[in-house]
């Protein structure tokens, strides 16, 4: 009688494992699909300027980008002249804002648009992770 207690708790402990790591596959395939943004989609972008700034134009800068329709939050860093911000892509572009603002402040300034390769080397440890190496080989599967 005990075996046969230790046999059905083996089997659903296996059942239970295969139907949780199922659930967890699945959960990662749903997960990382792309998708189009919705209204909660937030999305960084980054334009570098390429001259001096005062401290009245950084002022003006960050109250300037609060001011544009979609924009969410924004950083300047003065010393490495970088202006950092975050948007909602249903209400606005940053192309768009990017645009605006040279026009708006007289500046040198371009939008840093990321290649696809760099995109995939942003993080080197993502790369070598178990977890991405799991979401790599989920991946292929489906």
């Amino acid at each position: 009688m005990k075996k046969r207690t230790v046999k059905k708790i083996l089997k659903w402990t296996g059942i239970s494992f295969l139907s949780l790591v199922a659930i967890l596959a699945l959960h990662i395939y749903i997960v990382t699909r792309p998708k189009a943004p919705d209204a909660h989609t937030r999305i960084m972008a980054r334009i570098d300027i390429k001259q001096e700034v005062s401290n009245d134009e950084q002022a003006k800068i960050t109250t300037w980008m609060y001011q544009q329709k979609g924009i969410d939050h924004v950083l300047y860093n003065p010393a490495s002249k970088i202006l950092v911000f975050t948007y909602y892509p249903v209400k606005t572009n940053a192309n768009t804002i990017a645009d605006n603002f040279t026009s708006a402040f007289g500046l040198k300034a371009e939008r840093v648009v990321p290649t696809e390769e760099e995109m995939q080397s942003g993080c080197p440890v993502a790369l070598t992770s178990p977890i991405y190496k799991a979401y790599s080989f989920v991946k292929h599967i489906f």
